[in-house]
């Protein structure tokens, strides 16, 4: 089995790999940081790191991972490992609260390796109201949940 090493990288880089690799979701808008998984000097792996997308957790001390995405070739434990270096670099930052969510549909095995609880179940809605029309994604009308880790 092979190593993964961590680095750091564009976000540039990052939504490229998850436009390529991501099951359900497209590439983050923006972000604060992102983190590359490699294999043998291959990509496998990136998180994404940015302001919480629900405003009522936006309070400077708290980031969300807001994509994480591995490709076939991971090794195991790949996700554990990338979510575990974006909750030491936030850290590091010095922000105390660190969430992500994953679909209902999903194990949380790689979240619940990291360290993070499950705190909350997450209703599906849509982005778009008549006041603010915004374009709609599958994965929007899919459940949701909320996991954190805080210091």
């Amino acid at each position: 089995m092979s190593a993964i090493e961590l680095r750091p990288c564009t976000l540039a880089q990052a939504k490229a790999f998850v436009a390529e690799h991501h099951r359900h979701c497209a590439p983050a808008r923006w972000g604060r940081f992102a983190i590359a998984a490699l294999s043998d000097d291959c990509l496998v792996g990136v998180a994404v790191v940015g302001n919480p997308v629900a405003r009522g957790l936006a309070d400077g001390l708290t980031a969300e991972v807001t994509r994480l995405c591995v490709s076939a070739e991971a090794p195991r434990n790949t996700c554990s490992r990338l979510y575990g270096a974006c909750w030491r670099a936030w850290r590091a930052m010095g922000g105390r609260r660190l969430v992500t969510y994953t679909l209902v549909t999903e194990t949380g095995a790689a979240v619940r390796g990291a360290g993070f609880k499950l705190v909350a179940q997450v209703r599906p809605s849509q982005w778009s109201t008549p006041s603010r029309p915004r374009s709609s994604h599958p994965v929007y009308s899919l459940a949701k949940q909320r996991w954190e880790l805080s210091a």
